[in-house]
């Protein structure tokens, strides 16, 4: 490669967020319930990581887990959420939405409108589209800069060969960031194989509570918190860079 893949950190935290700043994240999507696929952070959240976190951060617009079938009321709300991205300064927002056929929800237009001069990516619907290619076309002339992808599969790796088409099919129109699944031990298989732009992971780990009293009847409520781990973030880096020198 010429150039230097960038990596994306997913943040699920401020201190993920944090973590992915310390460890040479290019770029944070920011985000609550990573468990669900990842939803709307607080109002909260993002006044204090835009006050704390210096690199770019794109804020994830999604009003809730499951489908990407929305009502009105729903684009209602990530409407207000990006309002309130542009009101606070941030970089971008990540975007997408489906109609009940798996096709690309043309008022997703109207988001990209509402993030005015904010960058734009559009997140992983397009693996829910029922027309990757058609959906990929569909997301360039809504000016969108990016798409995130895993190729329509449960992991970038997997679908590595879906990617790298989709690479090939956007040129230089459009950003291809591989998504899912990726750590640092397959980030280089997976970037050699899709040829991808940029590279998408949460580098999370699981840090054990500091808790010295646990009720033992609350089975339902894990104790232990996942975050960005700084070291695996820095490995997934280095991996990166590597990707350069060969």
């Amino acid at each position: 490669m010429t150039s230097r893949p960038l990596l994306e950190i997913a943040a699920g935290s401020l201190a993920s967020a944090l973590a992915a700043q310390e460890g040479g994240a290019d770029r944070v999507e920011l985000c609550s319930s990573l468990a669900e696929g990842g939803i709307t952070p607080s109002r909260g959240m993002l006044a204090v990581v835009r006050e704390r976190v210096r690199i770019p951060v794109y804020v994830l617009v999604r009003p809730r887990g499951g489908d990407f079938l929305y009502e009105e009321a729903d684009f209602d709300i990530m409407r207000r959420d990006i309002e309130a991205c542009v009101a606070l300064g941030y970089d971008g927002v990540v975007i997408g939405a489906l109609d009940a056929d798996g096709n690309v929800d043309p008022r997703c237009g109207e988001l990209v409108k509402a993030a005015g001069k904010l960058g734009v990516t559009f997140h992983r619907a397009i693996d829910a589209s029922s027309d990757m290619g058609q959906a990929l076309e569909k997301v360039l002339a809504l000016g969108c800069e990016r798409v995130l992808t895993s190729g329509g599969c449960a992991s970038a790796l997997a679908g590595a060969h879906v990617i790298a088409g989709l690479v090939k099919q956007a040129g230089d129109r459009i950003k291809v960031m591989a998504g899912a699944g990726i750590r640092s031990g397959n980030l280089v298989e997976v970037m050699r194989l899709t040829r991808a732009h940029e590279c998408h992971g949460s580098a999370r780990t699981v840090i054990k509570s500091s808790m010295r009293y646990l009720n033992p009847a609350l089975n339902d409520l894990a104790p232990d918190i996942e975050q960005s781990s700084v070291e695996e973030v820095r490995a997934m880096k280095a991996a990166l860079i590597s990707l350069c020198a060969h």
